[in-house]
């Protein structure tokens, strides 16, 4: 290594090190910003908690997890044989949990013509109170 390479590292080093100084001096002399609000955390289910679902329209479903817990799956377009459906499965890329969020699931609902697959657009974990409002008829 010759000693110009070497002199030129060393005042390039040199100046990085005084702009970085500069930059922080000019940090500490600004007012503190507010911390960002947290984003709502994503609600995930793993699909194999499902326990029992019940149509919503053509559009939408809610399903059971576990003992107390219900999400509302919305879904792309209409998803034709749901209302008469005994049984559904969900298909998810990447996992098998199910989020808030995340567009890559798809609802699998039996039919005559073979299972139609219907894209899931939106997860929505209900709320106790959202829960008690919905008519015992149409809860699963």
């Amino acid at each position: 290594m010759s000693a110009q390479f070497l002199t030129l590292k060393v005042l390039a080093l040199g100046g990085l090190l005084s702009a970085m100084a500069f930059t922080q001096a000019a940090w500490a002399d600004e007012p503190a910003k507010a911390a960002p609000k947290a984003a709502t955390p994503r609600q995930c289910f793993y699909s194999s908690n499902m326990s029992s679902f019940k149509e919503a329209g053509d559009r939408a479903v809610y399903v059971r997890v576990g003992v107390k817990d219900l999400y509302r799956l919305d879904l792309f377009g209409t998803c034709h044989d749901l209302r008469w459906a005994q049984a559904i499965g969900v298909e998810s890329r990447g996992s098998s949990w199910i989020c808030s969020g995340i567009t890559d699931a798809v609802l699998i609902v039996p039919s005559t013509l073979g299972p139609e697959r219907c894209p899931v657009t939106g997860v929505t974990k209900l709320t106790s109170a959202e829960i008690e409002a919905l008519p015992r008829k149409d809860r699963p």
